[in-house]
């Protein structure tokens, strides 16, 4: 019963590592990735739409990004919400399509990416920790109420332990990986 129980509450953390994932997927680390468009929103038909949703976006190369808009009405549209985005990479329209030339990243700017994902992992590390006392919360609560025994609860709480220092190493790892990512030069 104590492994399920605790199995059980695994989407909980596997959410908090997947947010992880998609905000270190948007960090530009040099190498051309649609993904760092994810969050950028198009004012498009009276409505904001994401970027995805009014053209196709391709990467031809390793430096390169090309938005191909579905409707070339679009185009001034699409080019001024990536310039209001965070995203620090300006837009050159050739009037058929936008095209996305990632710069060189210097030893600073890598450095400073760096520090963002640790920031952005800290807050996974925080959530994975919420969620952890959440979950232990329930454990105690159980046992208050003789839904299980003490020695239960005992076991509950070191399976709980193992698999939350498990979530940890792959956080750790994910780390690694973009770290390695955005070191290459």
């Amino acid at each position: 019963m104590a492994t399920t129980y605790v199995a059980s509450k695994k989407p909980e953390f596997d959410a908090t590592i997947d947010h992880l994932r998609q905000e270190l997927s948007a960090l530009r680390t040099g190498r051309a990735n649609a993904a760092i468009l994810d969050s950028v929103k198009v004012e498009a038909y009276g409505a904001m739409m994401d970027l995805k949703g009014v053209g196709s976006i391709s990467v031809p190369d390793a430096k390169t990004i090309v938005i191909d808009p579905w409707d070339k009405g679009l185009l001034h549209a699409i080019e001024q919400a990536i310039q209001k985005s965070d995203v620090g990479i300006n837009p050159v329209n050739d009037g058929k399509i936008i095209r996305l030339t990632m710069p060189q990243m210097t030893e600073e700017s890598r450095k400073q990416l760096v520090k963002i994902m640790k920031e952005k992992v800290e807050e996974a590390r925080v959530a994975m920790r919420q969620v952890r006392e959440k979950v232990r919360e329930e454990i105690l609560k159980q046992e208050k109420e003789k839904m299980i025994a003490e020695d239960e609860r005992f076991k509950l709480q070191d399976d709980l332990d193992k698999f939350v220092k498990e979530m940890g190493s792959e956080i750790d790892a994910v780390v690694d990986k973009k770290t390695a990512e955005i070191m290459t030069v």
